[in-house]
């Protein structure tokens, strides 16, 4: 790595059909990084979008930024597939010394990038810094489902949800990283569970800068579940645990009320444990399915990002150099 690749930072932003914000962040990531010494980099990964790019947005001019690029992909993966495959291209082409990354909607503060460089030296550039979110904007429903999501994560995984996609990696973790095939289905679940270390600081949410987001109901409980499916074993194996102890205690409550008359409120609770306890019965063998198909998985050769996301490239497109400028 030269001494030019040595202080590039890379900005890896996915997006799909949002050109008006990725502009606006463009504008906004070039007056934040004044003066930051990060020698910075955008890779925009165009998520397949629909709509073509607009006349002008090619011929935006930066004096912070250095480059950027526009990674154009075959066809639309949804944006945690669509960061797997941005790293995989940095891991390869662009050597540099960390890489950041964000959404396009404006939601992860280009101001805030400081922040986890900060923290980022902090730790000598050995750990992936996360933003750990301090504060959310969304209305009270969301946070309401969003504190249900988390209790629900916790007890099944083990881990609390507190960071998203916003976060600065080293260049020589991505190594690490571009094998992890999980990385394809949720990133910040991935990175956790592979155990590459990583550290957090509190950085609260900011607001979309432009347009509407393309993420629906349906989209969101997809990707929530998706941090589910990378901790499909341990998820497996606590509802097990889980099941089997729910059984005993609904055998140990039938077996109470066995000399009870049914008219009798014990009785009535031994005769509805003993018909939840043959609905757990049927669960647990769902719960064995799940944990052997999980194991097993990992013993066939399955998706490997470093190898496969480099098919899901279109080409690459350069809308803006420092050259340009001379």
């Amino acid at each position: 790595m030269t001494a030019g690749e040595s202080s590039r930072t890379v900005i890896l932003v996915p997006m799909f059909n949002d050109w008006e914000a990725a502009g606006l962040l463009l504008r906004d990531l070039d007056a934040a990084l004044a003066r930051m010494a990060l020698d910075p980099e955008v890779v925009l990964i165009d998520d397949g979008s629909t709509d073509p790019m607009p006349d002008g947005f090619a011929l935006q001019r930066f004096q912070e930024l250095r480059r950027v690029d526009i990674l154009r992909l075959r066809r639309n993966l949804g944006h945690q597939r669509a960061i797997a495959v941005g790293l995989v291209y940095v891991c390869q082409n662009v050597p540099c010394r960390a890489v950041v990354v964000m959404d396009a909607d404006g939601e992860d503060r280009p101001e805030d990038i400081r922040r986890l460089a900060e923290k980022f030296q902090e730790e000598h550039g050995r750990f992936v810094v996360f933003a750990e979110r301090s504060k959310r904007l969304e209305g009270p429903l969301f946070r309401m489902l969003y504190q249900v999501y988390r209790l629900i994560h916790r007890v099944l995984t083990g881990d609390p949800v507190k960071v998203g996609n916003f976060s600065m990696v080293p260049f020589d973790m991505l190594a690490k990283l571009v094998v992890v095939p999980e990385i394809w289905q949720h990133y910040a679940a991935a990175v956790i569970r592979s155990r590459v270390g990583h550290r957090s600081t509190p950085i609260a949410r900011g607001k979309r800068i432009a347009g509407e987001s393309k993420m629906n109901f349906i989209g969101l409980l997809l990707h929530g579940l998706s941090a589910f499916f990378v901790y499909g074993d341990i998820v497996g194996a606590r509802l097990l645990v889980g099941i089997a102890l729910a059984l005993v205690a609904e055998i140990a409550l039938a077996a109470a009320g066995i000399g009870a008359r049914l008219t009798t409120t014990l009785g009535l609770a031994a005769y509805l444990a003993l018909i939840l306890g043959i609905l757990l019965l049927q669960a647990i063998p769902t719960a064995l399915i799940l944990v052997f198909t999980v194991i097993g998985s990992r013993a066939n050769a399955g998706f490997l990002p470093i190898r496969d996301c480099p098919h899901f490239v279109d080409r690459v497109q350069n809308i803006f150099s420092r050259d340009m400028l001379t």
